[in-house]
């Protein structure tokens, strides 16, 4: 062991006895007669465990723990008395007393004691490892991306996050949307608080009701206890509603009374619960049109989107394709075990020439499988799936047969217009959906 342990004690032969109990057992320990001693030990040392009496010649022993705790709030402090008097406990636990103990002393029950604050000390330096790590792995430099419509966004994102309003996330599936949302959170002053994430399509609609806002002990068959729901549990810090646009008619009236009026009542319950809840909602569908359809509720879509974000699909970021491969090369080989760490030329070149339907989530799932089956440290293009060597050669096809941009438009279009729809198709091209159904029209190509 190498805990330090500091004991303020002014009888000599219980000083000396707890010394030398805690040296036999290990730790490296200090004793002193006074306070002022204690507080002259602590301008040169670092101690994992204060213990002292309460009563000490000059400063006594609660205003020796008031004045660590200034210094060092989490100082873990012992108090030891030879009054077991319920107003000393009082007085020294206010204070910030870890415990305390009676006297006489007994050796294995302060033990014991200083065993536990040890463990507890451990797993809140842990706890604050990881929570620095988490906030760490979602840090503004992990959104990665150098294009001009990324850096836009990580601007925004830094602007907005620690604001207390709510926000909006559109883009096609794959695009990055938990990625943004839990950067948000973890650059907020709520990064302390719980980050849950809920995936409104994932959860059947009979079941999610109970999911966010909790049931009371019989409010349906099977409800044999009571449960609290995920929007209390997230109280204080970030939900993020992922695919809202699945959400039913039903439940979009529950949410925008959260969001209204900061309360949420459990299934079968009759008292309302006061939550502090920012809420991030994201989804793939053209809201605007599912309001015009009925199907989303015009007054909730303006609660959560008081601020909105548009993340770019892969496709119209060509240029951070190569920056996304190399990131997830290297990823990839580290949590595989596997000493990959290049791509060549022809390979890469058919990752950016590649239109990414699936998005980032469809490049990385394709490099990690290129990993595990490449050799000799080097992704090549036989280690790329099929479909996009397929649309690689096209491309290269395109090229090596010097067609003018007419040829490639219409062998573009016969070629992709069973995989995309008439805006992307569009999109892709750079052309609008009017001048779409032109060429079709002028080729007589069937629109599928």
């Amino acid at each position: 062991m190498s805990e330090r342990i500091l004991v303020v004690e002014d009888e000599e032969t219980l000083r000396a006895s707890l010394k030398r109990v805690f040296l036999k057992d290990g730790y490296q320990a200090d004793a002193v007669e006074n306070a002022e001693s204690a507080l002259e030990m602590l301008d040169k040392s670092l101690y994992d465990i204060i213990i002292t009496d309460i009563i000490l010649p000059g400063i006594d022993g609660i205003e020796l723990l008031k004045r660590i705790k200034e210094r060092f709030p989490d100082q873990t402090v012992i108090i030891v008395t030879a009054y077991a008097s319920l107003e000393t406990a009082v007085e020294a636990l206010r204070a910030g007393a870890y415990d305390y103990v009676v006297k006489p002393i007994i050796h294995e029950e302060i033990k014991r004691i200083v065993k536990n604050a040890l463990k507890q000390k451990a797993l809140q330096t842990e706890n604050v490892l990881l929570k620095k790590q988490i906030e760490r792995q979602y840090d503004f430099s992990r959104i990665i991306g150098e294009s001009s419509a990324m850096q836009k966004i990580i601007t925004e994102v830094k602007k907005i996050a620690d604001a207390r309003s709510n926000v909006l996330l559109l883009g096609e599936t794959g695009t990055g949307k938990e990625l943004i949302s839990r950067a948000i959170h973890f650059n907020s002053s709520r990064a302390d608080k719980p980050f849950i994430p809920i995936n409104c399509s994932a959860i059947p609609e009979n079941l999610l009701e109970s999911e966010l806002f909790g049931h009371v002990k019989g409010a349906f068959t099977g409800a044999i206890t009571s449960k609290k729901g995920l929007f209390e549990e997230a109280n204080g810090g970030t939900v993020f509603l992922d695919e809202i646009g699945d959400l039913s008619i039903g439940l979009q009236s529950k949410l925008l009374r959260v969001l209204e009026d900061h309360e949420i009542r459990p299934v079968g319950g009759t008292q309302s619960i006061k939550v502090d809840l920012r809420f991030i909602s994201a989804t793939n569908k053209d809201i605007e049109n599912t309001i015009n359809e009925g199907t989303f509720r015009e007054d909730l879509f303006y609660r959560i989107n008081v601020i909105t974000i548009k993340l770019p699909p892969l496709r119209e970021r060509k240029e951070d394709i190569e920056l996304l491969v190399r990131y997830f090369i290297h990823k990839y080989s580290k949590e595989l075990g596997k000493p990959v760490n290049e791509i060549d030329n022809k390979a890469l070149e058919i990752l950016k020439a590649y239109h990414w339907p699936g998005n980032i989530r469809e490049l990385q799932n394709i490099i990690e499988r290129a990993i595990l089956i490449a050799e000799n440290g080097t992704i090549k293009t036989e280690h790329l799936p099929e479909g996009i060597k397929k649309e690689g050669s096209f491309i290269y096809a395109a090229i090596n047969d010097k067609l003018s941009i007419e040829d490639y438009t219409k062998a573009f279009i016969k070629r992709y217009q069973t995989k995309f729809n008439e805006q992307q198709l569009s999109d892709m091209l750079g052309i609008t959906r009017k001048s779409l159904w032109e060429k079709r029209k002028k080729w007589g190509l069937q629109r599928p």
